[in-house]
């Protein structure tokens, strides 16, 4: 403890025994009374000590004085204690560290774990091993697996659809193929015969091609039903049919009206099948057409999938509606002196069944034969 009367500064008045004759050494400086402050100095025999000061005035006999109060520790037990300090701090953060670690790895196996069975369940699939995704998935992926099975279902319809079609193209070619096999070995065994041999291919191939036709309509529609984001307006196709046909049965002097489509109308799918469906139908009311044709449009309102309506009407004998269910039928022709297949409004009505649609036949306001096909329609597209 040090004092001074305002003049003088008297070191070491006061000691601990700690000291024995030794003196601390602070910085002369004058705290303010009551402010303590630290230093680190060097003390008896070079040690490294942490001090406090602070300055005192006590009233006495001999007058007011101040004293300076000193206290002084050994700063290597501070240091010791630091250091053990940061070790174990050290120690506890790499330990922390560890187990975040492994944390992080269990979440990510076990978070990954159900990807992993959806990758396994799309190798079995892409190996054959299973038809479709099979397994427990999170409700996140499961969506996903839904719409995934459902591509597959698509896909497995359309290739047995496919096996179908083949299988059916199959069989009916096989019953003119047999006939012409037959025809060519009867001629071998009775050379008399030859001169038939033309007309009777020919009628043969006639049949083949209008089932070739027949299944490769079909086949092309089964295979873009439903694909989304497609769509034929319907005008144009309109109006280049109408182009074809007047110039096809030009010598008829045929009048066409089909004045009453309406721009933006669309079909929900691709512009072949519409042109597919359409032409057979303005074909077939040329064929039987006296002087008119009339080819109409419009939308369907209401609940359910939108649709339109598309009506050819012609001026022709017409067909009877006892006859109707007939007319439609694969390959029948009610009147085998005018040319065609047969398969014109067939392929029609199978193609509208194909789209969820509907085909009817009726008697028009024209005298002849009205042909109303409903069809899903695409929704109206905006000008940008």
């Amino acid at each position: 403890m040090d004092r001074s009367d305002g003049v003088t500064l008297q070191r070491g008045v006061l000691r601990s025994r700690s000291l024995w004759d030794a003196e601390l050494q602070a910085p002369a400086d004058q705290p303010a009374d009551g402010q303590v402050h630290v230093h680190e100095v060097v003390g008896p025999g070079g040690a490294a000590l942490l001090l406090v000061e602070r300055t005192v005035r006590i009233a006495a006999a001999g007058g007011p004085g101040a004293w300076r109060l000193l206290v002084a520790a050994d700063r290597h037990e501070t240091t010791q204690a630091v250091e053990r300090f940061n070790g174990v701090l050290a120690w506890s953060l790499a330990a922390l560290l560890g187990l975040l670690l492994l944390a992080a790895a269990a979440q990510v196996s076990v978070g990954l774990a159900p990807l992993k069975a959806l990758q396994q369940a799309l190798i079995d699939v892409r190996e054959g091993r299973r038809q479709r995704l099979q397994g427990r998935f999170p409700l996140e992926v499961q969506p996903l697996v839904d719409d995934f099975n459902g591509v597959l279902e698509r896909n497995a319809e359309v290739v047995a659809r496919a096996r179908t079609q083949a299988g059916n193209l199959a069989h009916a070619l096989k019953t003119p193929l047999a006939a012409m096999a037959q025809a060519a070995g009867s001629v071998q065994r009775h050379p008399a015969e030859l001169a038939a041999l033309p007309g009777l291919v020919a009628e043969q191939v006639e049949i083949a091609r209008r089932h070739v036709h027949w299944h490769l309509a079909r086949s092309r529609a089964a295979a873009a039903q439903g694909v989304p984001g497609m769509r034929a307006e319907v005008a144009p196709v309109v109006h280049g049919l109408v182009r074809v046909m007047s110039r096809v049965h030009g010598e008829r002097g045929l009048r066409m009206e089909a004045d009453a489509v309406p721009p933006g109308l669309a079909f929900a799918d691709e512009v072949q099948d519409l042109q597919e469906m359409l032409g057979n139908l303005l074909d077939n009311a040329c064929k039987w057409a006296h002087s008119s044709i009339r080819l109409s449009a419009a939308p369907l309102t209401g609940a359910g999938t939108p649709r339109l309506r598309l009506v050819v009407e012609d001026d022709g004998p017409g067909i009877a509606a006892k006859r109707h269910e007939l007319a439609l039928a694969r390959g029948c022709r009610l009147d085998e002196a005018t040319p065609g297949s047969g398969l014109g409004l067939a392929i029609v009505r199978e193609l509208a069944d194909l789209y969820g649609g509907q085909m009817s036949l009726a008697c028009a306001e024209l005298g002849g034969l009205k042909v109303e096909l409903l069809l899903p329609r695409a929704s109206i597209s905006r000008a940008r």
